[in-house]
């Protein structure tokens, strides 16, 4: 309907306030736009004033989202009235709705250049602020030179000089080919002699933009900029509009400091005095003041004056004071002002003979590395990584290994990855060495990459005073009852090698060091297992005469595994057993490996190619910052594989730009692997292959093994909201791409491991990787793109049940070719319940559209604690919960008939802690654990279950604890498992690795006898 003044703009706004849901919205919004499209039908009888009241509509309706294409040109035409309220609706919408590229910006061109170029300045404004906001190459190429005259008009008032400064601006940095700007070195100078000091400031950020670029030009502007800092400092001339909390223009004392840094130096003496006089009166003038405002003007300034002293390589006394200063901002308790003094710290350690005075502030800043504030925490780490030598390396090192066992799960990989580097840069003695990674593997070793053991191992190899030392604290690692895998290989093969050194010591036989270490094996992955008979081996050489006891445990293993149907463990088990029989030839055969060439660690190299960010960069970085937004996705790419580390040891981490970009495809045919001792190119593997597993390294996800189990139809989750048949494509769309693996059995995996493969296609693999602490878990998504073409269209939606609250950080829309995005997901759970979440993912693929939906493994069990009670903590718990609902019991028909050691595994494996010899019935199983979520905290939860020796397919079940609902919860959950899940697989620590290397043909076990082919086999 017509509606008389812009009244009609007012209550259509109060009906789209008023609709109580979106449809009602839709509706009005409907109705609305098909009465804009009638009254632009008929365009003749359309006052402009009308004209001007509907296209506001149409700009709040694009506003809310909806499509207004067809009044684009009603828009346009607006620019060319001859009256103000109808010229400023047409320049305002007209630059909302229209970008650079849109072909009615053409037919605009003419009058936006005779607005430029005529006398009223008003419509001048208009025009300039306009063709500033979109900055397209034909504006560029048309208006440019209009423009440039208004900047240098002196007929002009400020206002218009200073919109026409930054619509230069804005068309320069977008097409820097295209604006003319040869020989304006002079006219800049002239524009820096300006007293307005809007105009000034305008000018200026043109300033930084042209010497950004080439700075040689620019030279008759440097003394310029002397004057305007030294009037600003002075505060001479300086208006009081210009003036903020006392502080004369901060911004262009910012933005001259800046377009300085892009000069390499500065010879003239008298310039450098000057210039640092003033820098001088900053660094004096600045204090921490209780005013927020303040304190944000003022610091800008004094960052920039540091950006620029060290630039300029100043005294080291100037230095000196810089650091002070910066000493008291780590101190203070703002937040923001100490993670200000921590950044421009670490900035400040690139300047030669300032890393002493930093040192004094050691203690504040490791401080500093247990702040609240994780950012705060992220600064102070990278300072003391920066700061570090020889002389204060041990205490940092200590510091750090102190740190990893309380820091959060976003900060141990960095943390492990820096303490690795630091140890080997500055170690005082190698034992010292061999210490912290073996401490750091205890500690962290889910986020210990190989190249850091395999380091161990070749300093340990290199170093024949150093082998009884590490093969002693490996043997002592081995006795600890719980040990992550990485511990296993290092001290497996450590001792495998060098274990004979220890032969005198007390538990240090052949036989008790492979007691021990067989230990570990059914805890292993495959990868680690291959490394473990290589072990057995060794072991068997050094005690030479072999003591038949143990050599025929060690043949039974061998023989053990010639039928797996893994193909490295097979192949090794036949060689070794077959080696083995030889005798006393054994030991020529099995020879202790030869030293390491000497080379650069792989993990120095990454810190050396890592950019140092000097002030120069750190200005352009800012500048490109500003012009760019990334998303939180990490995305890992290939590089090439240095110092001799096998394919997947070398990554990079490049932030993903939240739009889409062009990258270079590589060819999967060059890749290259090693086989019987030489390299030859290989053909793209197959769609089944696991890509990732070789191409990403320790960043990769192994798949869980293959599980034999019932068919995926009844191997769902009893009671949850998502069934099994909904993890197939959504809607109505059909995949005409198929999943590699069985999805159900890939989700039952993660649900009693941390990391595995969610799901598998010839085109992507999505792996998860956990942890959990109480009622928080952090995973993160690993979007693993195994193509050599981008995956685009890409989407990921959380579809949460009510009791978790879930935040996925933005999923960019293209991973490029061979790439892998890295993409957080945060969970708290709020409260006990048995629902599942779900992962509603879709992409494409040159034509195929795939969509699947996906169950995640934040199952209930992952929010259980194992706690082991005694009788007496167990009984008085049990009795003070006497029934219902708070104990609840049922007899459990239909459960699969497990023998009662198999059904405790299966309840540990779900941190259901069983006790034996709780119940003094041997036919019965007690089992205890902790609950967390945020409304129940910590909560015991207590478990009997009674069997029926006669009849394996029923029990009793009482569960207690102290909360109703999750009491019912976890009894269902329990039975759940009883009856209906297949039985889950072996709880494994995974190991993030690349996959094993290409087993050697069995027709060639000669290959075994090199010890450079055996070290490549076993690293």
């Amino acid at each position: 309907m017509a509606m008389s003044g812009m009244r009609g703009l007012s209550v259509f706004i109060s009906d789209i306030r008023n609709c109580q849901n979106k449809e009602q919205e839709r509706l009005r919004v409907d109705k609305e736009l098909g009465n804009i499209r009638t009254r632009f039908k008929n365009e003749k009888a359309l006052t402009p004033y009308e004209k001007k009241k509907y296209v506001w509509k149409m700009l709040y309706i694009y506003m809310l989202g909806y499509d207004v294409d067809f009044g684009h040109m009603e828009a346009v035409s607006l620019i060319s009235a001859p009256k103000y309220p109808e010229k400023q609706v047409g320049y305002i919408v007209t630059s909302s709705l229209l970008n650079e590229n849109h072909d009615f910006l053409r037919l605009a061109i003419n009058t936006v250049r005779n607005d430029i170029i005529g006398r009223n300045e008003t419509y001048q404004c208009l025009a300039l602020t306009m063709v500033g906001n979109i900055g397209g190459r034909e504006f560029a190429e048309s208006l440019a030179p209009d423009v440039q005259k208004l900047l240098i008009s002196s007929s002009c008032r400020p206002l218009v000089r200073k919109k026409a400064a930054l619509c230069l601006l804005r068309l320069y940095r977008k097409n820097p080919d295209v604006v003319n700007v040869d020989g304006w070195a002079d006219r800049m100078a002239q524009l820096l002699d300006e007293r307005d000091l809007g105009v000034l400031t305008s000018s200026m950020s043109l300033l930084v933009a042209l010497v950004s670029n080439n700075h040689e030009a620019y030279w008759s502007c440097l003394p310029k900029c002397i004057k305007i800092l030294e009037r600003l400092a002075r505060n001479l001339d300086i208006p009081q509009e210009y003036t903020y909390y006392g502080i004369p223009s901060p911004w262009l004392q910012v933005k001259t400091m800046r377009a300085l840094q892009y000069f390499p130096t500065i010879e003239d003496p008298n310039a450098r005095r000057s210039l640092f006089e003033v820098l001088q009166r900053i660094l004096m003038g600045t204090d921490v003041v209780k005013n927020v405002n303040k304190n944000n003007a003022s610091h800008a300034v004094l960052f920039e004056a540091l950006a620029l002293v060290m630039h300029l390589d100043a005294e080291k006394e100037m230095m000196s004071q810089c650091v002070a200063l910066l000493g008291k901002f780590i101190a203070v308790r703002e937040p923001n002002i100490r993670y200000l003094g921590l950044e421009n710290m670490t900035r400040m350690l690139m300047v030669t003979d300032i890393q002493d005075i930093i040192k004094r502030h050691q203690a504040q800043i490791i401080t500093s590395l247990k702040d609240p504030d994780i950012s705060i925490r992220r600064r102070a780490l990278d300072l003391l990584y920066g700061m570090c030598d020889v002389s204060n390396a041990k205490d940092i090192v200590e510091e750090l290994l102190q740190y990893l066992s309380t820091a959060e799960f976003a900060m141990r990989e960095e943390l492990s990855l820096k303490a690795a580097i630091l140890a080997e840069k500055f170690a005082p003695d190698l034992s010292w060495y061999v210490d912290v990674i073996l401490q750091l593997i205890d500690k962290a070793g889910d986020f210990v990459s190989d190249d850091i053991w395999f380091r161990v191992v070749q300093f340990v190899t290199n170093n024949e005073d150093l082998q009884p030392y590490a093969a002693a604290k490996a043997r002592e690692y081995l006795d600890k009852p719980a040990i992550h895998e990485t511990m296993v290989k290092v001290s497996a093969y450590i001792l495998g090698e060098f274990g004979h050194l220890l032969a005198r010591r007390p538990g240090c036989s052949p036989k008790e060091i492979f007691g021990i270490i067989h230990e570990k094996l059914p805890t292993v992955s495959t990868s680690t297992i291959s490394i473990l008979l290589s072990t057995y081996a060794k072991i068997l050489m050094h005690s030479q005469p072999p003591d038949p006891e143990l050599q025929n445990q060690i043949w039974t293993i061998f023989k053990k595994y010639e039928s797996s149907i893994e193909v490295e463990i097979q192949q090794r088990a036949v060689e070794y057993f077959a080696l083995s029989r030889k005798g006393a030839a054994l030991m020529d055969i099995l020879a202790e490996m030869p030293k390491f060439p000497e080379r650069q660690s792989a993990l120095i190299k990454k810190a050396e190619d890592t950019e140092v960010d000097t002030a120069e960069q750190s200005a352009i970085k800012l500048r490109a910052q500003q012009l760019s937004q990334t998303s939180n996705a990490l995305v890992v790419t290939e590089q090439s594989h240095a110092n001799g580390i096998p394919p997947g040891g070398q990554l990079s981490l490049v932030k993903m730009p939240s739009i889409s970009s062009n990258v270079d495809d590589t060819s999967a045919g060059e890749r290259l692997s090693q086989e019987n001792g030489t390299l030859s190119k290989v053909d793209s593997q197959p769609p089944s292959a696991d890509l990732l597993g070789d191409l990403l390294g320790p960043l990769a996800i192994e798949g869980p093994p293959v599980i034999h189990t019932r068919s995926s139809s009844n191997s769902g989750l009893e009671g949850t909201v998502v069934e099994a048949t909904a993890i197939v494509p959504a809607g109505e769309q059909t995949n005409s791409v198929q999943p590699i693996g069985n999805i159900a059995e890939r989700f039952h995996a993660l649900c009693v491991k941390d990391s595995g493969v969610l799901y598998e296609d010839p085109y992507i693999q999505i792996g998860i990787k956990a942890e959990w602490r109480a009622h928080l878990g952090h995973l993160v998504l690993f979007l693993g793109n195994k193509n050599t073409s981008p995956l685009v269209s890409v989407q990921a939606l959380i579809l949460p049940p009510t009791h978790l609250k879930m935040e996925l950080s933005l999923v960019p829309e293209t991973i490029p070719p061979r790439a892998q995005v890295q993409c957080p997901l945060e969970v708290i759970n709020l409260h006990p319940s048995r629902d599942v979440a779900v992962l509603d993912f879709s992409y494409m693929f040159g034509n195929d559209r795939v969509n699947v939906k996906l169950r995640l493994p934040a199952v209930l069990n992952k929010f259980l604690q194992p706690i082991s009670v005694t009788a007496e903590e167990f009984f008085p718990q049990w009795r003070s919960l006497p029934g219902p609902p708070l104990k609840l019991q049922e007899v459990v028909r239909g459960v699969r008939p497990l023998p009662l050691p198999e059904m405790a595994n299966l309840f540990n494996s779900y941190h259901l802690t069983v006790s034996p010899g709780l119940d003094p019935n041997p036919n019965n199983l007690v089992a205890s654990t902790t609950f967390y979520s945020e409304s129940t905290r910590a909560m015991l939860c207590l478990i009997r279950v009674e069997t029926d020796p006669a009849d394996r397919t029923q029990l009793r079940m009482t569960v207690a604890s102290g909360d109703p609902t999750l009491t019912f919860e976890l009894k269902e959950f329990i039975k759940d498992q009883l009856v209906s899940i297949p039985t889950p697989i072996a709880i494994r620590p995974t190991q993030l690795a690349p996959a094993s290397p290409v087993a050697q043909p069995s027709s060639a076990p000669a290959s075994l006898t090199d010890p450079g082919a055996m070290l490549a086999a076993l690293l």
